[in-house]
């Protein structure tokens, strides 16, 4: 494993478990849909905008440049990517 990303806010701030290899971790805060109150088509919304969030985070993972950045520009990178906001709140 190169990285090692958690999503749940509960999770946030407790210590990550010894992963083989040192990955580098980060946060990626993402509202939890399934704790969405409201009707039906609201907590769909909330579902919508996890993918959505997730969707544009990994695609800007995916397109990083891992080969050019040490280890620290790539935690810098997985940070910075974690506090990007969707550009479409609901599809």
């Amino acid at each position: 494993m190169d990285f090692v990303i958690t999503v749940c806010d509960q999770v946030a701030g407790e210590v990550c478990p010894a992963w083989l290899g040192a990955p580098i971790t980060a946060h990626w805060s993402i509202p939890d849909p399934a704790k969405a109150p409201g009707d039906e088509a609201t907590v769909y919304k909330a579902f919508v905008l996890a993918r959505n969030l997730l969707q544009q985070r990994i695609s800007l993972l995916l397109n990083l440049n891992v080969a050019a950045l040490d280890r620290l520009a790539l935690s810098s990178r997985l940070d910075a990517i974690g506090k990007v906001p969707s550009s479409d709140t609901a599809g």
